[in-house]
């Protein structure tokens, strides 16, 4: 098939010229048209949610990293705690588990676990008391002597023993003493102070945890297998005559150290990347590539790829320079192909763990970055989540030509719209959505892009009507937005969050 640019060279080379001159002269730039796009999540940056079966084969995979446990004493009725949040020893004299009770996992294989505290140190033997058997949280950095396993009742799996490094069992001599010098008797009697009821109080099904869950080899060949399968070219095609326009692309900051990423990662993503964008020059679609996960994780959670729902990207000026570099590598790879589109910088930094201070030093390098070797692409923006002015970036972004704000917008993830009728959903798009959006649309500011939003809802028993009423408010709302705006997401295996299924089953139409 032809490509966009072959069967309408005289309307490409216009917008081209337009962009290019816009943007060179350092006026706003408007677009000749609105993005339509729709997200390629779950593809290039894993979210469990969205394809559960990619899980399945993983050994012992009720135990990846970021899985929150808790520990119940079986003989003292109470919860193991790092005192303190960590730093000091663990006890056993919680009645109800919280923060400090719950421990995350590092997986180091599938039978060999870390356990990072509140404070983020891990728990380890005391090697300064002498005897090397008392439990403390005071390691930064984990090594042999902070190693663990985790033994399961045969017919009972919530029971369990820790195997501490010295080969012997944690036990609960008293509420305040936690040792590890119990040698066991196979037993799992309630009077067996090794013996503790276990909890998994969360879990987190990211990039990392699918690639160390599978490990090198058999990771290699299963995510390689799911970035051929799960977008194809067909589905490029299916988007291009469905009256999309555009693609956005989340990809991990690992693709930059393609084909050999730091481990846990494996290689294979960027020729993905490179096939996303051929399909998108044959069928005439735009592409916006998008850092949905920053080294470090910009927001703890595990579509930014977070190990164990820590948030530390953005902590350090290396950290951030690092950033830049992948920004760098992604625009200098694509700058010429004719269907780069947009670059966003980052995806939903979280306030207040991001400073708005080390952001904007971000997205300054990386607008920079863009701009050595396009004029043209567009420099998308992200709002942070969570406690942060929405206008907190125009002071940056209104002075950098074709630059782009994104804000993202769900009838979700709030109790505020937990009793919300179908129509109260409808009229919260209408009037606050609207208003939201009004606010950071201004004529002298950035452009305006949604980035995200989906028809979906907490409303019980909806028809297709309601579901299709929904999504046509929010087409309209959005519409208004002056970049445009994308549908979360092309494929999931929740109805509803596929616009692929949306489509073909009649529930939007574009």
């Amino acid at each position: 098939m032809a490509t966009c640019s072959a069967r309408h060279p005289q309307l490409f080379i216009f917008i081209f010229s337009f962009c290019f001159l816009s943007l060179a002269c350092g006026r706003v730039v408007t677009p000749n048209f609105k993005v339509r796009a729709v997200n390629l999540g779950g593809w290039l940056v894993t979210e469990g949610w969205i394809k559960p079966s990619l899980f399945d084969g993983i050994p012992n995979k009720d135990f990846l990293d970021g899985t929150g446990l808790q520990f119940k004493s079986v003989t003292v009725g109470k919860y193991l705690c790092a005192e303190t949040g960590g730093g000091t020893i663990i006890v056993a004299n919680r009645t109800s588990p919280s923060g400090w009770e719950t421990f995350k996992l590092w997986r180091i294989n599938e039978t060999s676990f870390q356990f990072r505290v509140f404070n983020k140190q891990f728990i380890g033997l005391d090697s300064t008391a002498g005897n090397g058997i008392t439990v403390v949280a005071v390691a930064t950095t984990p090594g042999g002597s902070e190693t663990f396993q985790i033994v399961r009742k045969p017919d009972d799996s919530s029971r369990v023993r820790i195997k501490a490094p010295n080969g012997l069992f944690l036990q609960v001599k008293t509420e305040e003493i936690v040792t590890a010098d119990f040698k066991g008797d196979g037993g799992w009697r309630d009077d067996d102070p090794s013996v503790f009821v276990m909890t998994i109080s969360g879990r987190m099904q990211g990039e990392f945890q699918v690639t160390n869950g599978y490990g090198p080899v058999k990771a290699l060949q299963v995510m390689r297998e799911h970035w051929s399968t799960f977008i194809v070219e067909k589905d490029f095609k299916f988007i291009s005559s469905n009256g999309l326009n555009a693609v956005r692309i989340p990809v991990g900051w690992w693709i930059a150290s393609d084909p050999t990423p730091p481990k846990p990662y494996v290689g294979g993503s960027l020729q993905a990347l490179d096939n996303a964008f051929l399909w998108a020059q044959k069928y005439g679609l735009n592409v916006i590539i998008d850092l949905h996960a920053a080294p470090g994780s910009q927001n703890g959670f595990e579509h930014s790829a977070s190990r164990d729902g820590s948030q530390e990207w953005g902590l350090t000026d290396d950290n951030i320079q690092q950033t830049v570099a992948v920004i760098d590598f992604l625009t200098a790879r694509y700058a010429k192909n004719p269907s780069l589109y947009a670059v966003e910088l980052i995806n939903e930094p979280l306030s207040p763990g991001v400073s708005l201070e080390n952001l904007i030093k971000y997205y300054k390098g990386g607008y920079d970055a863009v701009r050595r070797h396009s004029s043209t692409a567009f420099v998308v923006m992200s709002n942070r989540l969570g406690p942060a002015d929405p206008r907190e970036l125009f002071s940056l972004a209104s002075g950098l030509s074709g630059s782009v704000i994104d804000v993202h917008y769900y009838n979700l993830f709030s109790d505020v719209f937990d009793n919300m009728t179908v129509q109260q959903n409808i009229e919260f798009i209408d009037t606050n959505r609207s208003a939201q959006l009004s606010f950071v649309t201004t004529s002298n500011g950035p452009l305006t892009f949604v980035g995200e939003w989906v028809a979906e809802w907490q409303v019980g028993g909806a028809t297709k009507q309601d579901y299709q009423n929904f999504g046509r408010a929010q087409l309209q709302v959005y519409g208004q937005a002056t970049f445009g705006w994308a549908y979360w997401t092309l494929r999931n295996v929740n109805n509803h969050w596929s616009l692929d299924w949306m489509i073909k089953n009649g529930y939007i139409r574009l």
